[in-house]
């Protein structure tokens, strides 16, 4: 697990918002914090990114939707994704509005 941690903390992309105009986008935190995830690290990991949780629940969901054709799945997801894109929002304003410097590369 290690060997795929190491992989994925080599290979971690800048944020492109980032470095051209300043300011981070909505996904920032994504990858550091699936690192953290993995690492088993969950309080680690929602601090860096608070949506990335939410995210994983809705793919695997949608998933389990695609290969057990569950009733209402799609009712459901739409409910999840509405969440998870609320989140997502909410997260990235408090991170660029309400706590700017405590924010990190």
């Amino acid at each position: 697990m290690e060997e795929i941690i190491s992989w994925l903390k080599y290979h971690s992309q800048p944020c492109f918002y980032k470095e051209f105009f300043g300011f981070e986008c909505p996904g920032c935190g994504t990858q550091r914090a699936f690192i953290e995830l993995l690492r088993g690290n969950i309080y680690d990991s929602f601090l860096l990114y608070p949506p990335l949780i939410p995210i994983l629940i809705l793919f695997i969901f949608f998933i389990l939707h695609i290969i057990f054709r569950i009733k209402k799945g799609e009712i459901i997801l739409k409910i999840m994704l509405k969440i998870v894109i609320a989140i997502i929002f909410i997260s990235w304003l408090i991170k660029s509005l309400i706590l700017p410097q405590t924010c990190s590369s």
